[in-house]
């Protein structure tokens, strides 16, 4: 029988136990079809009965009512029927679109509304082969690329995406192997790994979920044999910071095995910054080295894009008030960049950022308008941005912010763009966020032609899973979204 807007769950018992009855299918659809099912672009993969009945809850703030559970099995039922292929299905955006038709529009019923929605990918529901994921090898294995194989690792269930391969580091000791999975296992940031980790030292392998994570321990880049491990076509991901340009970093393709290389760093030289969401769209074939930009680039560059598209920017100062990192020491000590050498725990640091001069790599209508500079501050993670701006054109608070929140929503910059506006919100809120930049509209500023706009972003997380979509882009393995962003 099919379930009406009318028989809405009374109670939050109720609401659990359909989202109970909702795990095995929505698991079902992911590894045997390939389809990951969101409500408003939050992955329903993995989630708990707790978590499914909160992100239908969420869908409050976009349709201005919570999503019935009820209705999503009803639509989860309909779309196993149709045997659909490897996609990205956000289930409350195709549900707002069917009530919105028109009473007398055809086709009438859930199931003939998503047979026309999801005609591109509906019948091609296939059994896994090879060619269904691409191969990736993380070179370094610290903050980043631990944080990357995290959100690999969470996302390789299926087999038809992203296949991480191996690590290569340098080795630091005997014990290397032990603590590289035990620094995989715990952070003390993000937490615990969400599964289960052994290792094979005759191997030298870590297993994290049931994968085999083959540790390549080097010294030289040139000198790695992939193949041998049975690695194709990959790409390799640089996450040490050690090389900027492409001839260093064309190192990684003279090995078999590597097809393609990405640095999660600004690059120097012609090599192109990708900035996910604004111009992965340039990646030719040709390009076999790309850059993920920076952190603070990759927070900063869609809110300005949003911003200069519908207001104008005319000039502007960037101030990043960011968390410490690596490169800084905890104690006063030498070091060959100005200022960094003092206390990273005791100290603010003033220091120069080319995240505003990056912008412009991605978005060339900026070019010249924009200064930047930085200050280092005592936390462990998750930092913010402050756009001063002088705009073309004057703009209120009120309307700022609600143009700022529906491009968070609605926009085709919906994964890049967050927005909130609760006033007890601090740094570590945003921990795990795996948006590019957070808008804090309660700090918004507004004065005419100049505003200013507050940006938090966790440079850890929400950077990693922006490296994730351009790895995604690089290897071809993007699911289909359905239905389509503007």
């Amino acid at each position: 029988m099919a379930v009406t807007p009318d028989s809405h769950p009374a109670t939050f018992s109720d609401r659990q136990e359909l989202a109970e009855r909702l795990i095995p299918l929505i698991g079902d659809l992911y590894r045997s079809n390939g389809v990951e099912l969101t409500i408003h672009g939050r992955s329903l993969i993995n989630s708990s009965p707790l978590a499914i009945v909160k992100a239908h809850r969420f869908a409050r703030h976009i349709d201005g009512a919570e999503l019935d559970v009820a209705r999503t099995l009803e639509f989860v039922h309909a779309l196993v029927a149709l045997n659909p292929g490897p996609s990205s299905v956000d289930v409350a955006r195709l549900l707002a679109g069917y009530v919105a038709l028109a009473p007398s529009t055809t086709p009438t019923s859930l199931s003939e509304y998503l047979a026309v929605e999801l005609s591109s990918v509906a019948g091609k529901g296939a059994p896994l082969c090879a060619a269904d994921g691409a191969d990736v090898v993380l070179y370094g294995f610290g903050r980043i690329g631990r944080l990357l194989a995290r959100i690999l690792i969470g996302q390789a269930e299926n087999g038809r995406g992203l296949r991480l391969r191996a690590i290569v580091v340098r080795k630091g000791d005997e014990k290397d192997l032990i603590k590289r999975a035990s620094l995989l296992r715990r952070d003390s940031i993000h937490g615990p790994f969400d599964g289960t980790i052994t290792i094979d030292a005759e191997k030298n392998l870590i297993i994290a979920n049931g994968i085999p994570i083959q540790v390549i321990y080097s010294n030289d880049p040139t000198t790695v044999d992939y193949v041998s491990y049975g690695i194709d076509n990959a790409v390799l991901v640089d996450n040490t910071g050690r090389w900027r340009d492409e001839e260093s970093l064309g190192q990684h393709l003279k090995n078999e095995g590597i097809s393609r290389v990405l640095l999660t760093a600004p690059g120097k030289g012609s090599l192109k910054n990708i900035v996910y969401g604004i111009n992965e769209g340039m990646i030719t074939p040709q390009d076999l080295i790309v850059t993920a930009a920076s952190c603070t680039t990759n927070a900063i560059t869609p809110v300005l894009k949003v911003l200069n598209d519908e207001y104008g920017i005319e000039y502007g100062h960037v101030e990043t008030v960011h968390s410490y990192t690596n490169d800084q020491n905890l104690t006063d000590n030498f070091h060959k960049g100005d200022r960094r050498g003092r206390s990273a725990a005791l100290n603010m640091v003033l220091t120069e950022t080319g995240a505003a001069k990056a912008v412009a790599k991605a978005l060339p209508e900026l070019e010249g308008k924009l200064t930047g500079n930085a200050i280092r501050v005592p936390t462990a993670d998750v930092s913010m941005a402050i756009l001063n701006l002088t705009l073309t054109k004057p703009a209120e608070k009120e309307s700022l912010n609600a143009f700022l929140r529906n491009a968070s929503l609605h926009s085709s910059l919906h994964d890049q763009i967050d927005y909130i506006d609760s006033p007890e919100v601090v740094s570590t809120d945003f921990i795990g966020s795996n948006r590019a930049g957070i808008v804090d509209g309660l700090a918004t500023i507004t004065s005419g032609k100049h505003v200013v706009v507050y940006v938090w972003y966790d440079n850890e997380y929400g950077y990693s899973n922006q490296v994730v979509r351009v790895i995604k882009e690089l290897s071809g393995t993007n699911l289909p979204l359905i239905p389509a962003r503007r």
